[in-house]
């Protein structure tokens, strides 16, 4: 096998992918760099953290792994972009500096209440394949706690922190707060909607969880 045959990674190449004809429209680099991120989550999901290579990736977005590895150097830098776009379909943060509704209302949004359906399949089925082949790449789970719930709960306790300067609530630490908040409300997530009637059930759990955080905090 030449040097050909090899991904940046130093992983062996997939199978060749036929490209569809013609050339891809140019877009700019965040509206290119965001179309990757969308087509590696689904490939991922699809072909398995092991399976998935920069080739396949590339021939799926119709592009040349050249423009690939100028966007993401590496197999291990997409990986980082993924599980921070999917950081975001499961904690809606950061969050507005100027917002300022009620803190219940708040909370919801950034633990995504109104979700739907389709954007519920999609992030359940990434954290289903994370959780199932995570250990057959060991040298990633750091990567992926890190670039997932770690930063999340930085993120959260940074966003109480900016709270409890505003005078909404009171948390003698909010980096524990942000845990406690993380486990009454992602329990509930992490049971997907078969361990509810519908999301409307679930949704009726979460704001109960939601409004037993608020009172206890709420300044006196």
């Amino acid at each position: 096998m030449d040097d050909h045959d090899k991904n940046r990674d130093g992983e062996a190449a997939a199978s060749p992918l036929k490209r569809g004809r013609g050339r891809p429209k140019s877009l700019p680099d965040p509206l290119r760099r965001q179309a990757i991120i969308d087509t590696a989550r689904r490939t991922f999901i699809e072909l398995g953290l092991a399976g998935t290579t920069t080739e396949i990736v590339a021939n799926r977005c119709r592009i040349s792994k050249q423009t690939l590895y100028r966007l993401f150097p590496s197999k291990t830098d997409l990986l980082i972009a993924v599980v921070a776009a999917h950081r975001q379909m499961m904690l809606d943060l950061p969050r507005p500096a100027d917002e300022d509704a009620p803190l219940a209302e708040v909370i919801g949004r950034i633990f995504m209440l109104d979700i739907d359906a389709e954007t519920e399949r999609e992030r359940e089925a990434f954290i289903r394949m994370v959780m199932q082949q995570s250990h057959q790449m060991p040298e990633l789970m750091e990567v992926l706690f890190r670039e997932g719930p770690d930063t999340s709960r930085r993120q959260l306790a940074e966003w109480l922190t900016g709270e409890m300067a505003r005078g909404r609530l009171v948390l003698e630490d909010p980096v524990t707060g942000a845990r406690m908040l993380m486990d009454l409300l992602m329990g509930g997530i992490g049971r997907g909607p078969k361990g509810w009637k519908d999301l409307a059930d679930r949704r009726r759990h979460m704001e109960q969880a939601i409004a037993l955080f608020v009172r206890g905090t709420r300044p006196d």
